[in-house]
């Protein structure tokens, strides 16, 4: 029971990070909110990789660690918040949640893996809920901003699918803090690369609501979130695991909706519950 309660924990902490975001990118341009707040974690979770006197990976895992920075964390994230900037965070958090089905598609096509039929059903139902939830944006009259928002928020689950790929074959090998601490570095640099080259202006001076929001983004996400899925992986079985996530979507709805009073359309809930349920379906095939 303690280790299904850290795992509801997760959950929560995981899905209020969408809602955090909603605190910075009104004043902030999005990708330099962004990299503030990895260029605030990776001092830290570099400490502590020197305190714990980490072993690190040899240069053939070394371009794993760095994809997965680039691709696995950067420009995942840096999809994510700038759609957050036109679309509700639990739309955001939805969409960003589809990188498993972009991760299947990928073993597929890439690492020539089978695919079990149940796989192949969550895959399909997966989409579909994607398609449904676009539909009935479309008939809802969506604005090209909103288009927008929704390709970066996949571009953004496509990228983290390729950084999970690359960096797959090297988990075993390296320490999990090891692993979470160089590639928050790469993404801090390749965030800060990304802000002076897309949003060259500075940032003005932030609000307290801003620091704030950073302070969360820091210390319970980047911090606290990552070291409670550490921690949910060694007592939880897989399976139970990745089921608590599909419960992160759903929860930043519902923090949207009660802190910011955002509100998603029937097509978004539909298009959610299908997505969701083609994800489940995945996650119980490979169990």
């Amino acid at each position: 029971m303690a280790g299904l309660g850290l795992g509801l924990l997760f959950v929560a902490i995981w899905a209020s990070a969408f809602t955090a975001i909603k605190g910075v990118v009104p004043e902030w341009p999005a990708l330099w909110g962004l990299a503030a707040r990895f260029a605030c974690v990776a001092p830290i979770l570099l400490a502590v990789a020197a305190w714990r006197r980490a072993v690190w990976p040899g240069r053939a895992d070394a371009w794993r660690l760095a994809a997965m920075g680039v691709f696995g964390s950067a420009l995942y994230l840096a999809g994510a918040w700038k759609a957050s900037t036109v679309l509700p965070s639990g739309l955001v958090a939805l969409l960003s949640s589809t990188a498993p089905l972009f991760v299947a598609l990928g073993e597929v096509a890439v690492l020539r893996q089978r695919v079990p039929p149940l796989a192949w059903a969550g895959l399909g139902l997966g989409w579909l809920g994607v398609a449904v939830l676009g539909a009935g944006r479309g008939l809802g009259g969506v604005g090209a901003a909103e288009v927008w928002g929704l390709g970066l928020a996949l571009g953004g689950a496509l990228s983290q699918a390729a950084g999970i790929l690359a960096f797959v074959p090297a988990r075993r090998r390296i320490d999990p803090w090891t692993a979470n601490a160089a590639q928050t570095t790469v993404a801090a640099l390749t965030l800060l690369l990304l802000a002076g080259l897309a949003e060259p202006a500075l940032p003005p001076a932030p609000s307290p609501t801003l620091v704030l929001s950073l302070l969360y983004g820091v210390l319970v996400v980047g911090i606290g979130g990552y070291a409670l899925y550490f921690v949910m992986l060694e007592r939880l079985p897989p399976a139970t695991a990745a089921a608590l996530q599909l419960l992160a979507p759903p929860l930043a709805g519902v923090f949207g909706w009660a802190l910011l009073g955002e509100r998603l359309a029937p097509g978004d809930l539909a298009g959610g519950a299908v997505t969701l349920a083609g994800l489940a379906l995945l996650f119980r095939a490979r169990r």
